[in-house]
């Protein structure tokens, strides 16, 4: 198998050898007298729309999914293609990803690093700290549903349509004088892809449907309607692959005949016809491959079956909607609009299309929805789509930027429960990352470096140059703080705080004193990517490990002293933060990038690291480091403005930051051109990364909401091109759910609806004149407080909606924010009676949100080694399980009883294993009061 990394995609294109590697820049021309179809208008134009399929090209095709399972739609005539994947069907299989070679040699790298020789300390660490396999391992397709409908010739008025409103890819067509259409959608209630094709006239409907995969895989037919895929994947860095796939699709018809044999599915002279695709794998997680992905498959399929298609689509839908609708935007429309979705990007330099920007914005919000739920693998470089062996890079995580860019609109676009999925990943983490801080740093705690897979490989790879950086796990462990600063959840934070405490733990065990300047470092890392003499990236210090570090210990401090533990430990990290090297100003005004004043080697570098402190971070800012402040914009001014796709989103943040409207316009506009954004919308590097859309959305949030210095800021960086809009469902920190409508530039209404009682800092320059200010929960008048002519300071009470206006401005029930319900503290967890084995399991819930919430149980072996257990338990509340992993279940109204899986093996003395599940939950959300553990 071929290997497309990261660094052979960055060598090939600098040696003018990318062409066979990324897609050319595309053209599409303007439709005279053309008009966004009806169906377009009813979705207030939040959806892509063509008048042409996708032919063969896969930046053509819509993407749907349901956060596991994922399709590419191509809407062709004559042959339909979804092209499939399943979110953990990854190359290779467990592995053990520590050197322990490593912490034998680290003393002598730091010497060398520290003795300026660079290159050198790069050669021992290639030899000594790699990883093992040097490489990761790459998500990969499942294949592809073909659907053969013959010839499309005389083909007309063709539409196909991404409807982001209802997660629905619609395709129509008129052959042969009959009206045609295809709607497919990816239900993640029921687990299931639809297929739906209806005709304006009976038995119309005639096609021949099978499965194709580049993967090792068996094609056959279970039943009289019904076509199996049975694979596993591929084998790569000598792991063999291990995981198992089963993939079935079935058909069922209104009027004409089904049927199936060697592996070819047949209707013919159907009215109507439902085709449903299940997609089972053995991944259990990322220790255990011996899932039933037999009967996973056929048990969705066949409870899908059950359900009417109306009945489908309405509980697709209501799941959909429930995340979707918390947030609307509105910038404004023009006639850019009316033409194909292709067509306005070509143009968009040359026109003036604001909607464009909120279905920009709109799109990174469903493809997060689309590619990330509760339970599932996060969001990859690539979501969930990807119809390669060997895609670029392995669409696996990229810890240095694009994997917590992913997850940058997450919090403040009102999508916290998709969130979930990055810190069960960390929690996997820090089980791989402490066998490589013990085997490669002599450590305690767990590190990661720049990237991960499926697998959770922890240590360093593709080489020195690239992945000796050390502070990957310490940014993802940021991510809770900072989530936890969105929601308040408490329980959320007690769930997560052994992984915070552990990535802080494993830099008070390695920082080491630099001997010249006596700050702490970390030696040896690197500044992402990017060379400060010849041929060496490794250093000691770089200002993004700085910077993160300071985040680092500041949460762990913080979540210490709100759960009200480890006090010795908060001391130690505070100590330590003191002693890291500051931000510094270099003799070009920039902000250094390194502890020395060097000069990139190469100034337009796509990574821009050493602004961490600036975005995602805040220990750059306007008014608290006024001198930093002007240093990032110099440094900016120097990287210049272009750069790849996702590079190009993360400045739109920067400049957002820098309260700077116009240039983070400018960005965005450059991010609106046929090199970086494919004809469907996906995000190009080049290639496709999704991270660049996820950052674009990130980032018009951030012009229109800022809540990192203990304040909201309505419209900070609103460009001139947006004079008249409005928004509704932004979250701010503080637990705040903020709307707001402007016109002329400037304020007419601010909402903001209160998660918990507090004092609320707003500010705007709405409040330089005569505004108002009330509680409109109650009718009362809020007292407030004035501490700069634009900030206004007001106590508020949890639940309430408090609305700050202009004079003479009527009420608008648009700007009313979208309710989000604020997360219930979680409760203490719940743990059985001992067994007669000594064996106790605990409850625990591990994640809420309206309607639902994520909840394990841990089974801990007592003195002796268990092989099987039960657990069961009463919900209090009319809990239902809807998903559960890493374990099999019954329930029976409140009565709920979970049993081992063969897979998950025995559980040594003193061990434990932990089973996870989904669930809905009507109302209050309390754990059962009382679990019993059998074993045997």
């Amino acid at each position: 198998m071929s290997e497309v990394t990261r660094r052979n995609i960055i060598k090939a294109t600098a040696a003018g050898a990318g062409a066979a590697l990324v897609p050319a820049a595309w053209s599409a021309a303007a439709r005279a007298g053309s008009a966004a179809p009806p169906q377009v208008l009813a979705a207030n134009d939040l959806a892509l729309w063509y008048d042409e399929p996708a032919g063969t090209d896969w930046l053509r095709a819509l993407p749907i999914g349901n956060g596991r399972l994922g399709a590419m739609v191509f809407g062709n005539v004559d042959t339909e293609r979804l092209q499939l994947n399943e979110d953990t069907v990854w190359a290779g299989g467990p592995y053990d990803s520590a050197n322990t070679r490593g912490a034998a040699n680290l003393a002598e790298i730091r010497r060398r690093v520290f003795a300026d020789q660079w290159t050198s300390a790069q050669d021992l660490i290639n030899q000594t700290m790699m990883g093992s396999p040097g490489g990761q391992l790459a998500y990969q397709t499942v294949g592809d549903l073909r659907l053969a409908f013959g010839s499309a010739s005389g083909a007309t008025q063709y539409n196909r349509t991404l409807d982001l409103t209802t997660a629905t890819v619609t395709t129509t067509y008129v052959l042969n004088g009959v009206r045609h259409q295809r709607e497919v959608f990816a239900s993640a209630p029921d687990q299931v892809i639809v297929l739906r094709l209806t005709a304006d006239r009976a038995n119309a409907i005639t096609f021949s449907a099978a499965f194709d995969s580049p993967q090792r895989t068996t094609v056959s037919s279970p039943d009289g309607a019904t076509v199996a895929l049975d694979g596993i994947s591929g084998s790569m860095e000598g792991v063999n692959g291990s995981v198992r796939f089963l993939a079935l699709a079935n058909a069922a018809v209104t009027g004409g005949t089904v049927s199936s044999s060697g592996g070819t599915l047949r209707v013919s002279g159907a009215t109507s016809v439902t085709v449903l695709i299940s997609i089972g794998t053995s991944y259990v997680n990322y220790r255990t491959v011996n899932g039933d992905y037999q009967g996973i498959a056929s048990n969705r399929l066949n409870a899908a079956r059950s359900v009417s298609v109306d009945q489908l689509r309405s509980r697709h839908r209501t799941d959909y909607q429930a995340l979707f609708n918390r947030v609307t935007i509105d910038l404004g429309r023009t006639a850019a609009a009316d033409q194909p979705t292709d067509v306005r990007i070509a143009q968009h330099a040359s026109t003036n299309d604001p909607q464009f920007a909120a279905l920009l914005f709109q799109f990174g919000r469903y493809l997060l929805i689309s590619s990330s739920r509760p339970g599932t693998q996060p969001a990859n470089l690539q979501g969930i789509w990807n119809d390669s062996l060997t895609p670029s890079w392995d669409s696996k995580y990229t810890v240095n930027a694009n994997l917590p860019m992913n997850y940058w609109p997450a919090d403040t676009t009102n999508l916290s429960e998709c969130f979930l999925p990055v810190f069960d990943m960390v929690k996997d983490l820090t089980v791989t990352g402490a066998r490589v801080a013990q085997a490669q740093y002599g450590a305690g705690g767990w590190v990661t470096h720049h990237n991960t897979d499926a697998w959770r490989g922890a240590s360093v790879v593709d080489g020195a140059f690239w992945g000796m950086w050390q502070t990957g796990g310490a940014w993802l462990s940021t991510l809770i703080w900072d989530h936890y600063l969105f929601t308040g959840d408490s329980g959320f934070l007690q769930a997560n705080y052994p992984a915070l405490k552990g990535a802080a733990q494993f830099f008070l065990d390695t920082l080491v004193a630099h001997p010249t300047l006596g700050y702490l470092v970390t030696n040896p890392s690197n500044s992402p990517e990017l060379a400060h003499h010849a041929n060496a990236s490794v250093c000691a210090g770089p200002t993004m490990d700085n910077q993160i570090l300071r985040d680092l210990f500041d949460a762990a401090a913080r979540a210490s002293e709100v759960l009200g533990v480890d006090a010795t430990f908060r001391s130690q990290v505070r100590t330590a933060k003191d002693r890291l090297p500051p931000s510094r100003v270099g003799s070009r005004g920039n902000v250094q990038e390194w502890l020395a004043d060097w000069v990139e080697t190469e100034r337009t570098h796509r990574h821009v690291s050493h602004l961490y402190g600036l975005h995602p971070g805040n220990q750059i800012t306007r008014r608290g480091t006024p001198a930093l402040y002007e240093a990032a914009r110099r440094t900016l001014e120097l990287r210049g403005d272009d750069g790849t796709g996702w590079s190009l989103a993360w400045k739109i943040n920067f400049w957002a930051r820098l309260e700077d409207g116009a240039r983070a316009h400018k960005l965005l506009r450059d991010l609106v051109r046929t090199d970086r954004l494919a004809p469907n919308m996906f995000d190009l590097h080049p290639p496709f990364q999704i991270d660049g859309n996820f950052g674009a959305t990130s980032g018009i949030a951030e012009m229109l909401l800022h809540s990192h210095t203990g304040e909201l800021h309505l419209l900070p960086a609103l460009p001139s091109a947006w004079p008249a809009g409005q928004v509704a469902g932004l979250r701010g920190r503080g637990g705040y759910t903020v709307a707001l409508t402007w016109s002329s530039g400037q304020a007419d209404e601010i909402t903001v609806r209160a998660d918990h009682d507090g004092t609320l800092r707003l500010r705007s320059r709405l409040f330089t004149g005569s505004f108002t200010v009330a509680d409109v929960t109650d009718g009362s008048t809020p007292a407030t407080t004035r501490p700069e002519s634009d900030v206004v300071a007001l106590t508020v009470r949890a639940g309430h909606t408090y609305r700050a206006a202009r004079p003479g401005v009527t009420p608008s029930p648009t700007a009313t924010p979208t309710s989000t319900p604020s997360p219930t503290p979680t409760p203490t967890p719940t743990t059985s009676s001992p067994a007669p084995s000594g064996a106790r399991a605990t409850y625990a819930i591990t994640g809420s949100w309206s309607g639902g919430f994520q909840a394990e149980v841990t089974v801990t072996a007592g003195a002796t080694a268990i092989r099987g257990w039960t657990v069961s338990w009463t919900f209090p509340n009319g809990q239902v399980i809807n998903q559960i992993w890493s374990g099999t279940h019954t329930q029976n109204g409140a009565n709920v009883t979970v049993r081992n899986v063969d897979y998950n093996g025995s559980v040594p003395a003193g061990g434990s294993t932990t089973f996870g599940f989904i669930g809905s939950a009507g109302g209050t959300n309390n754990p059962p009061a009382n679990l019993t553990c059998t074993t045997s």
